[in-house]
């Protein structure tokens, strides 16, 4: 892209510029996410408590990093995350 010239939109430009890095780097925090909870719910199926509650701690991690951010609502991770934590902890039952 050649050099423009300062004028009404050049901000509005770069913004379009970082909204695309933000996206790609939100989308990979979600992927990860995703992931881990993916780990969580295939220990939970294999009833490996020690595997299942490692993992979400590492998962708990993430989600408190992502919400932080901004990349999903607090709330959502809150809610998130007190929905597996009762399905971990349904194992020792």
């Amino acid at each position: 892209m050649a050099k423009l010239k300062t004028g009404r939109h050049t901000s509005s430009l770069k913004e379009a510029r970082k909204a695309v890095k933000r996206t790609l780097r939100n989308a990979a925090v979600k992927s990860e996410i995703k992931t881990a909870v993916k780990k969580v719910e295939s220990a939970i199926k294999a009833q490996d408590l020690k595997l299942a509650q490692e993992t979400l701690k590492e998962l708990f991690s993430r989600w408190d990093k992502a919400a932080k951010r901004n990349v999903i609502h607090f709330k959502a991770a809150a809610n998130q995350k007190a929905r597996l934590a009762k399905k971990v902890f349904a194992i020792k039952k």
